[in-house]
C-alpha cells in the first residue's frame, strides 16, 4: 500500500478520494491539498484525511494525483514539478492535457498516466479511461487501475484516443441528463405529472442500459425487439431521424473532442 496525494481536491480530485475511503484504503496514506481553509476542513471531517499544503502533499505521497483545472496546471507544475522526483508516479485528471504538456514541468524520466473518469463515479459507476505517458510502465498503468477501480470500470486506451473518450464518456452523462430533461418535459405534454414521468424516464433508461451492458446485443437489435411494424415506436423513430437527432448527436461529440485539443492548445 502506498500514500496517495489528491493536488486540488474540487469535484472530481472528492471523487478519487471518496472512492479510495469507501475501498478501504488507508485514511493515514491518503493526503490532500485544496485552496481554501474551509475546503480543507470539510475534507477532513468528511474522510479522515489529511489537507495538507501543495509542496509537503508531494513530499507525502508515493503517488500524486492532480486534479486541477487545465488552466490552473501550468501554475501549479511550475511550482511542485521541481519538487518531484523522477521515480514517482502523476497522474493527471486535468481534462484534455496530454501527458507531454507534464512532462515538460517535471523531471526527465516521471512516469505520468493520463486519466480520463466521469460524475457517476460517485454511485461507483464511473468509466475510466487510462492512458500511460511517455515513461509510464504496464505497472504504472496497473497502479492507476488499482486507484480507480473502486470507482466502477477502468479500460486501457491509447492516448491519441483520450480527446475522444473526453467527448464520449467524460462528457456523456450530461448527455444523457439532457435526454432526460427532454422526454421529461415530453411526457408533461403529454399530459403526465412531472414526478411520474420522471420516473418512467429513469427506470426505463436504467433498465436499458442494464440490458445493453448484460445481453451482449448490439444496440441495433435491442431497438428492433422494441419496434414492431407501423407500431408506436417507429412512428417515434421516424420523427427523430427527421429531426436529424443522429447528425447533431454526431456534431455534438465532434464539437466536444475539438474543445478538448482548444483547451490543451491553450494550456501549452
Amino acid at each position: 500500500m502506498y500514500t496517495v496525494a489528491v493536488i486540488g481536491a474540487g469535484k472530481i480530485g472528492e471523487v478519487l478520494l471518496s472512492g479510495l475511503v469507501k475501498a478501504g484504503w488507508p485514511v493515514d496514506q491518503i493526503v490532500a491539498t485544496a485552496r481554501r481553509e474551509e475546503r480543507a476542513e470539510q475534507l477532513r471531517n468528511r474522510y479522515g484525511i489529511r489537507v495538507l499544503a501543495n509542496a509537503e502533499a508531494v513530499q507525502a505521497a508515493d503517488v500524486v494525483a492532480i486534479a486541477v483545472k487545465p488552466q490552473d496546471a501550468g501554475v501549479l507544475l511550475a511550482e511542485l514539478g521541481p519538487q518531484i522526483p523522477a521515480g514517482k508516479l502523476v497522474i493527471s485528471l486535468c481534462a484534455g492535457l496530454p501527458t507531454s504538456f507534464f512532462t515538460k514541468w517535471l523531471a526527465e524520466g516521471t512516469p505520468v498516466v493520463r486519466v480520463m473518469t466521469n460524475t457517476p463515479a460517485l454511485v461507483d459507476e464511473a468509466m475510466t479511461a487510462i492512458s500511460a505517458g511517455p515513461h509510464a510502465t504496464a505497472e504504472h498503468l496497473a497502479v492507476a487501475e488499482e486507484l480507480f477501480s473502486p470507482l466502477g470500470r477502468t479500460i486501457r486506451v491509447p492516448e491519441s484516443q483520450q480527446d475522444a473518450v473526453t467527448a464520449l464518456s467524460g462528457s456523456g452523462p450530461a448527455y444523457f441528463y439532457f435526454l432526460v430533461e427532454a422526454m421529461t418535459d415530453a411526457g408533461i405534454l403529454l399530459g403526465l405529472p412531472r414526478q411520474v414521468a420522471h420516473d418512467l424516464i429513469v427506470q426505463t433508461a436504467i433498465g436499458s442500459a442494464i440490458m445493453l451492458r448484460d445481453s451482449g446485443e448490439h444496440p441495433v437489435k435491442l431497438r428492433e425487439a422494441v419496434t414492431s411494424p407501423a407500431g408506436t415506436t417507429i412512428s417515434a423513430i421516424r420523427e427523430l431521424e427527421n429531426h436529424g437527432v443522429r447528425a447533431a448527436l454526431l456534431a455534438a461529440l465532434e464539437a466536444a473532442r475539438d474543445r478538448a485539443k482548444e483547451i490543451a492548445d491553450q494550456a501549452s
